[in-house]
C-alpha cells in the first residue's frame, strides 16, 4: 500500500513539474519581417547636437586610429566633419565610425588591417550569427572592389546569401576603399529608431569569395554596442555554452550508455538493472538541466529557434515518460508486460535519437566551432561503433546458448 501511493505521489510530481516547464517555456510572438533595433532608454547624447568622441581623450595607440582623415573615401562618406563623426575600436584592430543624422540616417564606417580575403560587420536581433545582416567588403585578386549586403539564413556556407538581407540601406552606393594597410567599408542606413544598444558581429576570412559566395570566417565575435554612448561590452556565452555542454553530457553520453547496459549486460542480473536505472536518471537530470538553462538563453538572448526549442521539450516529455514507466513497470508475469517493454524500449530509442538530432541542430544554429563538431562527431562514432561490437558478440552468445539447449524427448505416439 505505501509503495503504490508513493508511485502515485511520484508520478503526479512528475506532471506537475512537466506543466510547469511547459508554464515557462517562452511564448513565441509575431515579430515583423523587417529588421529590428533595440532602443536605449537612457538620453541619446546626440538628439542634442552633442557628440561623443573617442579621438581626443584616449591613449596615442586609440587617437591614431581614430584620427585618420577620411576624405580620401569621398562625399558623402569623406566630408562629414570629424567632430560628428563617433569613432571608437570594437575588436582587435576593428574600429566603427558613425553618425546618425535627426532623420535616423546613419552613416557607418567599419576599417580593419587587411591583407586578403574579407570583412564583415553584422546586425543582429540576439548576438547570434542566424538570421542576422550584414555588409561584407573586399577586394578580389584583380583588386576589384566589392562590397554586398549578405543575409545569414543558415549556419552553412551555402545559406549565407548575398545581396538579401534586412539592413534598411539607402540609395547612397556603399563604398570599400584601401588607405595604407586599412580597409573601410562605408554604408548608410535609415532605420526607424535610433539605435541604442545592439549587437553587432564582427568577422573576416583570408580566403577570396568565390563568384560572391563568402568563404569560411578565419575568427568572429559578437559584442553589445551602444550606439548612444560609444560603449563596448561582450555577449555573455556562458549560458549558451553550458546548455550545449548538459545538452551533450545528458543526451549524448549518459542516456546512450544507460541504454546500451540495458540491453547487452543483462546476462549480468541484477548489477544491470541498478547500473540502467541510476545512469539513466543521471542523464536525465543532465537532460532537465540542459533544458531549463535553453529557457533561460532564450529569455537573455531571444534566441528564436523553434525547432531547436520544440524538439528538445519532445525529448524531454519522452524521457519524462520514462521515468514514470519505471515506478509504474508490471510484474513479470503480468500480462500487460509485453506492452510495458515494447512502450518502455521504443520511446527510449525515439528520445535518443531526437536527442542526437537536437544536439547537432542546435551546434549549427550557434554557430559552433569545429572543436565541438569534432568532440561531439567522435562521442557519437565511438557509441555507434560500440553498438556494433556489442550486438555482434550479443548475437554471437545468443546462437552459442541456443546450440547448447538439449534436444527435446521425442515421444512415439500410441497407435
Amino acid at each position: 500500500m505505501a509503495t503504490s501511493r508513493f508511485r502515485l505521489s511520484f508520478s503526479r510530481i512528475l506532471v506537475g513539474f512537466y506543466l510547469l516547464c511547459i508554464f515557462l517555456e517562452p511564448k513565441d510572438f509575431a515579430t515583423e519581417a523587417k529588421f529590428e533595433v533595440l532602443n536605449h532608454d537612457s538620453a541619446d547624447p546626440l538628439n542634442n547636437g552633442s557628440s561623443i568622441s573617442t579621438a581626443g581623450n584616449v591613449d596615442g595607440g586609440r587617437y591614431e586610429l581614430c584620427g585618420t582623415d577620411l576624405s580620401f573615401l569621398g562625399p558623402p562618406y569623406g566630408n562629414i566633419s570629424a567632430s560628428n563623426m563617433v569613432c571608437s575600436p570594437v575588436w582587435n584592430n576593428f574600429v566603427l565610425r558613425y553618425y546618425q543624422r535627426e532623420d535616423k540616417v546613419m552613416t557607418i564606417i567599419l576599417s580593419a588591417i587587411y591583407t586578403t580575403g574579407w570583412v564583415g560587420i553584422g546586425f543582429s536581433r540576439n548576438g547570434m550569427m542566424l538570421g542576422s545582416s550584414a555588409m561584407v567588403g573586399w577586394f578580389n585578386r584583380k583588386g576589384h572592389a566589392r562590397i554586398k549586403q549578405y543575409y545569414l539564413q543558415g549556419a552553412h556556407i551555402s545559406q549565407v546569401i548575398h545581396d538579401k538581407g534586412e539592413l534598411p540601406l539607402t540609395n547612397i552606393p556603399p563604398l570599400v576603399a584601401l588607405h595604407g594597410p586599412m580597409i573601410y567599408l562605408a554604408f548608410q542606413a535609415k532605420f526607424e529608431h535610433r539605435l541604442g544598444r545592439q549587437p553587432i558581429i564582427l568577422a573576416f576570412g583570408t580566403r577570396y569569395p568565390t563568384h560572391l559566395h563568402l568563404t569560411k570566417h578565419d575568427d568572429k565575435t559578437a559584442v553589445w554596442f551602444d550606439f548612444s554612448q560609444a560603449s563596448v561590452s561582450n555577449i555573455d556565452i556562458t549560458q549558451k555554452k553550458n546548455h550545449g555542454i548538459l545538452g551533450i553530457m545528458g543526451w549524448g553520453l549518459f542516456l546512450p550508455t544507460g541504454a546500451i547496459v540495458a540491453r547487452y549486460l543483462k546476462h549480468k542480473d541484477p548489477l544491470w538493472y541498478y547500473l540502467h536505472a541510476g545512469i539513466q536518471f543521471l542523464g536525465f537530470i543532465l537532460g532537465l538541466a540542459a533544458v531549463v538553462l535553453g529557457v533561460q538563453v532564450y529569455k537573455t538572448m531571444n534566441a528564436d529557434v523553434p525547432a531547436h526549442r520544440g524538439i528538445g521539450i519532445f525529448a524531454l516529455v519522452l524521457s519524462i515518460l520514462q521515468i514514470m514507466a519505471f515506478f509504474l513497470r508490471p510484474n513479470k508475469d503480468s500480462k500487460y508486460r509485453t506492452y510495458w517493454n515494447w512502450y518502455h524500449h521504443w520511446f527510449g530509442r525515439i528520445s535518443l535519437f531526437f536527442g542526437a538530432v537536437n544536439i547537432i541542430l542546435g551546434m549549427q544554429l550557434a554557430g559552433a566551432g569545429s572543436d565541438w563538431e569534432i568532440g561531439y562527431g567522435f562521442l557519437l562514432a565511438i557509441t555507434l561503433l560500440a553498438v556494433i561490437v556489442l550486438e555482434l558478440l550479443f548475437c554471437m552468445r545468443r546462437r552459442r546458448e541456443k546450440s547448447s539447449l538439449p534436444q527435446n524427448f521425442q515421444m512415439n505416439p500410441i497407435q
